[in-house]
């Protein structure tokens, strides 16, 4: 009997230290902002090999409703929250930080092979998403006679995408006003594939997403009255990108901040947010948004800066007010 109890007790002796004690983080939210988090979760593991990070995808509203509902630690965002969430937040008992951690430019593309359009002007955008376009605008030569014949094939994210309520209400004046006839995901790639496939294709996502496949895809850039501009981290962060430059955010569930690993995570998340978003393509924050993120996070201010507030703001103004 005793021996049976030792070879017990050195098996359970034998087992990896971080197999008894591993602690999970939760995060779940944007695509977009998908590529930071994981860069950061990668990063923070390497030190901490017993907390283990999932990141999921499924949408900027996606992640917020588990993340109201208490599911996740954090959620990744893509614009901020909004009324809504914020009500089935409260319904949920959930108090947030909202902490910024980068910017990033909506990038339209089209096929490397479309040799007819270089810019496209708001307007002529809206054009085509707005929802009175829905079987009307069908082919390019109806927005400039001098472009093909030819359907316009139609890509862009679903409608838990904070990638369309951004786009939608930058271009047509309403989050989640848009045409329903295009082929939509909350997955980026699947967008990348559908625009790369199709010569009469155009779309939209991320900035980042395009850099990952720049071969693949044509940039259009935005004429928005003074010249057209390409997205690039000088005109997103200088803001002669305008209508489609845009923060990013985490959300992270106050009361998770109790786990030491979440705090560390966060603290960890804000310190290298500037490197690592970089890296993966999009914009730095200034320093001194930063500054107020971590302020903002080590006084434990909860809720939104924004309240109504999307596009065309000065998160650093919006920051300064709400300290």
């Amino acid at each position: 009997m005793n021996k049976i109890f030792a070879a017990i007790v050195t098996i359970t002796l034998a087992l990896p230290t971080g197999a008894q004690a591993a602690s999970y983080i939760k995060i779940d939210g944007s695509s977009t902002v998908y590529p930071i988090t994981e860069a950061v979760a990668e990063e923070f593991q390497k030190s901490n090999e017993d907390i283990r990070v999932t990141v999921g995808i499924s949408g900027t509203g996606g992640g917020f409703k588990k993340f109201c509902r208490g599911e996740t630690d954090i959620s990744d965002a893509s614009r901020p929250i909004k009324a809504s969430e914020i009500a089935l937040c409260k319904e949920g008992a959930i108090e947030y930080i909202e902490i910024p951690v980068a910017y990033d430019g909506l990038a339209v593309i089209a096929n490397p092979e479309n040799d007819w359009v270089s810019d496209m002007t708001p307007a002529e955008l809206k054009a085509i998403w707005e929802p009175a376009a829905q079987g009307v605008i069908m082919r390019w030569n109806q927005i400039r006679p001098e472009w093909p014949n030819e359907e316009i094939a139609l890509f862009g994210p679903g409608t838990d995408s904070g990638t369309y309520d951004y786009f939608t209400e930058a271009i047509n004046g309403k989050a989640g006003a848009s045409r329903g006839d295009f082929t939509s995901s909350e997955d980026d790639n699947v967008l990348v594939h559908g625009v790369a496939g199709n010569k009469y294709a155009l779309g939209y996502f991320g900035l980042a997403y395009y850099e990952e496949n720049k071969e693949s895809l044509k940039l259009l850039g935005i004429d928005n009255g003074k010249g057209a501009v390409e997205p690039s981290a000088e005109t997103v962060n200088n803001g002669t990108y305008a209508p489609l430059s845009r923060p990013l955010f985490i959300y992270v569930n106050k009361a998770s901040l109790q786990k030491p690993e979440i705090k560390s995570f966060t603290e960890f998340y804000i310190d290298n947010s500037s490197d690592l978003s970089t890296e993966v393509g999009y914009v730095a924050l200034p320093n001194d948004v930063i500054l107020m993120a971590t302020e903002r996070f080590e006084g434990r201010k909860t809720g939104s800066v924004f309240k109504g507030a999307s596009v065309g703001v000065s998160i650093a103004e919006l920051m300064a007010k709400n300290k």
